[in-house]
Order: C-alpha cells, then sequence, then structure tokens
C-alpha cells in the first residue's frame, strides 16, 4: 500500500551545556570550560524510493541528538547527529505550526526543517581582565520542534488518467517494466504506479469516477499525482456504452479539483480497439476529435499498433 500523505512531529536536538571549571595546573588556574555543541539537525532528503513514507505508518516523532557538553581545556562538545528523513521526490513538506511549505522535487535534495540549538558557552567565554576567575556557564538552547504534514505528489512526463478498467495498467506493463496489477474488474489499481520508458516516467493514476473531485470512490487524493505531470494521456475504451460522456465527466472532475490540469497537453488514448466494429471505431474517433484533436487508436495485442505507440512515445521522449 503506498503511503502518500502523513503527519509527524520533528525535534532537533537540544545544544550541549556550558562547562564550568578551572584549570588544576599551578599559575595557570584560569577558567578552561569549553563550549557546548549544537544539536542536531532534522534534515529532509529526497530519494527515487515511491514507498518511502511508509516508514511513518507507526513511527511519528522524529528527534534528532542533543550536542555534547563542553569538555576541559576549552574543548567543545561533539555536535548531536542530524536526524535524516527520507521522503519520494514530488513530496510536499507542509510546516503546520507557521503555515510554510517547501518541496523535494531531486534526488538528493535536501532541506533542513528544525535546526538543532546552540550550544551554551563554558567559563572560558566570559573571561575578561575585569573577570578572570568567572564560574558562569549557560545551559544548550533548545532545537526547534513542528509538526509536519509530508504530502507525496508524483512527478512524471506523462499521467495516465481515465475511468477504472480501461487498459491503463496493461499499457504501463506493455511499454515498461513495471508490473501493475490487471483484471476485469473495476479499482484493479489501488495506488499510483511508475513505470519508465527509456527514460520517459509514466505514472498510472488509479481510475477515475464522477464525483472523484469530492471524494467519491478511490477519493480525490489521487487527482494530486495528476497535477505534476507534464501530458496526459486520457484513456477511453472504444467499448464503452458512451466513450464521450466517460471523456466530458473525467475532464470535469479534472477541472473541479484544479482547473489547470485542463491546460495540460492531452492525447485521448481510444483503448481496446480489437473489441470494436471498425466503423463504429471511426465515428467514436470523429466524436472525440471534436473535444480534443489528439485521437491515437491502440490496441496491445496488435503488433503494428504497439510499434505506432513506440514511435510516438519516442518522438514525445527526443
Amino acid at each position: 500500500m503506498l503511503i502518500d500523505d502523513v503527519t509527524i512531529k520533528v525535534k532537533a536536538g537540544r545544544g550541549g551545556d556550558g562547562l564550568s571549571t578551572f584549570s588544576k595546573v599551578v599559575l595557570e588556574n584560569g577558567p578552561t570550560g569549553g563550549d557546548g555543541g549544537r544539536g542536531g539537525n532534522v534534515v529532509i532528503k529526497g530519494v527515487t524510493d515511491l514507498g518511502a513514507l511508509r516508514q511513518f505508518q507507526h513511527k511519528k516523532v522524529i528527534k534528532a541528538a542533543p550536542g555534547g557538553r563542553g569538555g576541559q581545556n576549552t574543548r567543545e562538545g561533539a555536535g548531536g547527529k542530524d536526524a535524516v528523513i527520507l521522503v519520494p521526490m514530488g513530496t510536499v513538506i507542509h510546516n503546520l505550526d507557521n503555515d510554510t511549505s517547501q518541496e523535494i522535487t531531486k534526488k538528493d535534495a535536501e532541506i533542513i526543517i528544525a535546526r538543532g540549538g546552540n550550544g551554551g558557552f563554558g567559563n572560558h567565554h566570559y573571561r575578561s581582565s575585569r573577570n578572570t576567575s568567572p564560574t558562569r556557564a549557560n545551559e544548550g538552547a533548545p532545537g526547534e520542534e513542528f509538526t509536519i504534514r509530508l504530502e507525496l505528489k508524483l512527478i512524471a512526463d506523462i499521467g495516465l488518467i481515465g475511468y477504472p478498467n480501461v487498459g491503463k495498467s496493461t499499457f504501463l506493463n506493455t511499454f515498461t517494466s513495471a508490473k501493475s496489477k490487471v483484471a476485469n474488474y473495476q479499482f484493479t489499481t489501488l495506488e499510483p504506479h511508475l513505470g519508465v520508458y527509456y527514460g520517459l516516467i509514466l505514472a498510472d493514476i488509479p481510475g477515475l469516477i464522477e464525483g472523484a473531485a469530492q471524494g467519491k470512490g478511490l477519493g480525490h487524493k489521487f487527482l494530486q499525482h495528476i497535477e505534476r505531470t507534464k501530458m496526459l494521456f486520457h484513456f477511453i475504451a472504444s467499448d464503452s456504452i458512451d466513450p464521450i460522456n466517460d471523456y466530458l465527466i473525467i475532464r470535469k472532475e479534472l477541472e473541479k479539483f484544479n482547473p489547470k490540469m485542463l491546460k495540460k497537453k492531452e492525447w485521448i488514448i481510444l483503448s481496446r480497439i480489437d473489441e470494436t466494429d471498425q466503423k463504429e471505431l471511426k465515428q467514436i474517433e470523429k466524436k472525440l476529435q471534436k473535444y480534443n484533436k489528439n485521437v491515437i487508436a491502440l490496441s496491445v495485442v496488435d503488433d503494428d499498433s504497439i510499434k505506432e505507440m513506440k514511435e510516438f512515445l519516442n518522438k514525445i521522449k527526443d
């Protein structure tokens, strides 16, 4: 199961306390207490693992290590170890305490989400000509603490959308090395799947239905994964009772969720054409082209049709 939305608490490390001590060397008995080390940060780092948020199903608090206490002979305490949170590329980090958002869009990109506290000053820091034997030393400062929401929005070149059971998973399995589940019933795909065609990233989005923008069916949560795709392949089953209505309903759901989605480059993929009479198929194509000129008829059981689609995908990636 894909985990794509979690809320956790992050706590950066507390700074180490400063030390108050004096030299035991004869004639050199001045203050020698060192400063405390800085607390560890909480760092968010991007990875390619789409399931990286699964770690937060049960783990809801992430803590960085505290800084070490200052040492003798003015030695500074060790810095606390950072807590590194791995998240999939495309994760938006919402800070619920200060109402800000940041995002991870590249592999290995890092964001410090909570900074560790400064270490406290040791008594050596307070030595002066007017006070040659200070005893004062400070405690370390607390690290930042925030409640954050991690929301995954897939980053893909092409988003595969459409009603359930219209051939999206079959398409992904045919043209990439993905292994999406395929069966002849609705909602076979219960989570987004990614596939790669020679560097071109395709995202199989779970089937949408009328009312998806209001949470019906699998809910509008999957619509968020379409927002960042560069292009849409809108699958319409040629053997549907009403292919035109299928197309218009999904377009309406996209508009309800985010009107900007309608501005994305879109190709209609008329699937399962081997199940439809050729004369009827031409009529369906003609009707769809009134709404979108970009219509491709596809049969994944026909070698020539597969070859034509590969040539089209090659043009896109080039």
